[in-house]
This record gives structure tokens, sequence and C-alpha cells, in this order.
């Protein structure tokens, strides 16, 4: 097993242009990027359209020396199976803005789209979200019926197969990103999930350990239960800082902000064990990139992300390729 590649996941940063993120991305010590498909960085409707765009991206990589293993679709794909809401406003263009059965049917093309665009940059994963129509139901007054919540996911089902149906047609593979605001969010949520899909290949995990922690899922337990379906690996820390006064819920309180319960934090300055993490991906041969989110609202992002570098770097240690009792052994 070879060093994994560490990649930048840069919808964090897609405030830049493509030249300037793949510069600072080279400069912080990155192997890579996981490519968001909006912003000034990239043009998801350019690319599928225009070939010579496709050469573009393809250069200036290869100038600064970067791969591109995976494709992050996380408001898109938010977007496709989310009941009406005026937040959608945001990730989808202008001018749909209050028109919820056009922000969905712009997402859905533009999932497809996304597949298409990926096997023209040799991309085999798209990372992302998918929305949830049961989400703001999460807790049970008033009373969510289990109707409900098989109607929610059976609808993410119908929805998303037919985009699966273009990813297959494309060599490309979807890892959603288990995260709160998803169909699956949790452990058992994401069991449902895969059988609902009856474990489609097209269909995996993005295994980001911070959303898993606030929440008390162990997060090296849930990689190893699901690690046939990890298909990508976000390094993300957080920490859980309840004072008496905190709780998990947040309060509506801004991510950043002392008072609440939790935060996500740079690499190496929140609670994740990120030991054990690497020793599940080293016992089952994960070779997929290790990609840095970097999310610290207490911290430069520059200086953060490239100390989140090394310390992926470090973190990272290979396994051994001998029992490190065979040295004094008797046998011959």
């Amino acid at each position: 097993m070879g060093k994994r590649l560490v990649t930048l996941v840069t919808c964090q940063w897609s405030d830049l242009s493509f030249e300037e993120l793949c510069k600072t991305a080279k400069q912080m010590g990155y192997d890579g990027l996981e490519l968001a498909v909006w912003g000034n960085a990239f043009d998801l409707d350019k690319a599928y359209e225009d070939d010579s765009y496709i050469d573009y991206i393809k250069a200036t990589l290869k100038k600064y020396d970067l791969k591109l293993p995976v494709l992050a679709t996380h408001i898109i794909g938010q977007c496709v199976c989310d009941l009406p809401d005026p937040r959608l406003n945001n990730f989808a263009p202008s001018k749909y803005a209050n028109k919820p059965k056009e922000i969905k049917k712009w997402a859905i093309e533009s999932m497809k789209k996304a597949a298409v665009v990926a096997k023209k940059l040799d991309v085999k994963v798209i990372s992302g979200f998918t929305g949830s129509p049961i989400w703001r139901y999460l807790y049970s007054f008033p009373q969510t019926s289990e109707e409900m919540v098989t109607k929610g996911f059976n609808e993410v089902k119908r929805t998303w197969n037919p985009i699966l149906d273009v990813f297959k047609e494309n060599g490309v593979k979807f890892a959603l990103e288990v995260h709160p605001g998803e169909i699956a969010f949790d452990y058992y949520s994401t069991k449902r999930l895969l059988e609902v899909f009856k474990n489609r290949p097209e269909f995996g995990i993005n295994f980001d350990p911070s959303h898993l922690l606030w929440q008390g899922v162990t997060p090296h337990i849930f990689l190893e239960d699901f690690i046939s379906r990890v298909y990508n690996v976000h390094m993300k820390d957080a920490a859980v800082t309840l004072n008496g006064r905190s709780g998990l819920l947040g309060s509506h309180i801004d991510f950043g902000d002392i008072r609440r319960g939790w935060n996500f934090r740079s690499l190496g300055h929140g609670q994740v064990n990120f030991e054990e993490i690497i020793r599940v991906l080293n016992a089952y041969n994960y070779q997929g990139p290790l990609s840095v989110e970097w999310e610290d609202s207490g911290m430069e992002r520059v200086s953060g992300a490239t100390e989140a570098c090394a310390f992926v770097r470090k973190t990272d240690f290979e396994p051994s390729s001998v029992k490190f009792d065979d040295a004094i052994s008797n046998s011959k």
C-alpha cells in the first residue's frame, strides 16, 4: 500500500478562480483537489458543453502537478430531494429563486451533467448530498409516522435512481456525505438507505467523521461497518464542548461561536480519533484520497489548511508488511 493522496475539498474555496485555487492548494502542500462544481473556480455547464474548457482544467491541473480524483456536488444534490425551502435559493441559479419545482428540475439535470463531466475529466467518484424530504420531521413532534419515513426514503430512491443510471453509464460512483440534513445522517439511517437502494453499487458513502462525532456515533466503528461502500474519505475534525448551558442542537447560533455545544475544528484541534480511522482504512486497503474539508471559523484558512495538510501526512501511516514478532521466531 502506497501513501494515499492528500486532497483539498474546494467547497470552502470556491471564491477563488481555478488558477488561484490550484496555485493556493499546491502552495499549501496538497496532491490534488476534490473539486466543487460551482462558484468562481468551476463552471459545470461550460464543462458539459465545451471540451476546450475541459482541456483548460486538465492543463491547469498539470501545470500545478495536481490530481483530480473526485468532484463535489453538495449544493446541487441538496436541491434534488429537499422539500421547498427558501434557503435553496442560495444554491440554485438566481433565475429559479422561489421556484421550487424549477430548482428541483435544475438540480436533477445538473447531477446528470456532473456524471458526464466526470467522465470527461477521468474522475470516478462524485461526492455530495441527496437532500431529504423528511429531515424537518426529525424530532417527532408533531408525531412522525413510520409511513411518512418510509415514503421519504422511497422518494429519494425514486428520484435518484434515474440520476444513478447516468452515473452507471459514465462509469462514475456517487458518494453521499452522511450528514445532518440528508436522508442518511447517522448509523441506522445510512443502513436503511443502502437497503432501500438494494446496495446499488453506484451509490455509496463519503465518510466524514466530524458529522458523526457530535451525534455520539463513534466514527471508526461506522467506517468499519460500512467500509465496502466508502468511496471517499473526508478528513475533518470537530469538538463537543457542552458546558451546562450549551446543547447539541446549536441554539440557532452560527458555526464558530464559542457558545455552541460543538463546532468544527481544524484537523488536530478537535476530538476525532484519526489514528483509529487510519487503522481501519489500512485494514481494509482503502486506496482512495484523504480529502481535507477545512471548516474552522476560528482560524485563518490558509494557515489552517496548510497545517491540516501536514497533519494528514503525519497521521496517514502505512501498515506493516511483516508481523512484529517474525524476527524472534525460531522457524527456518
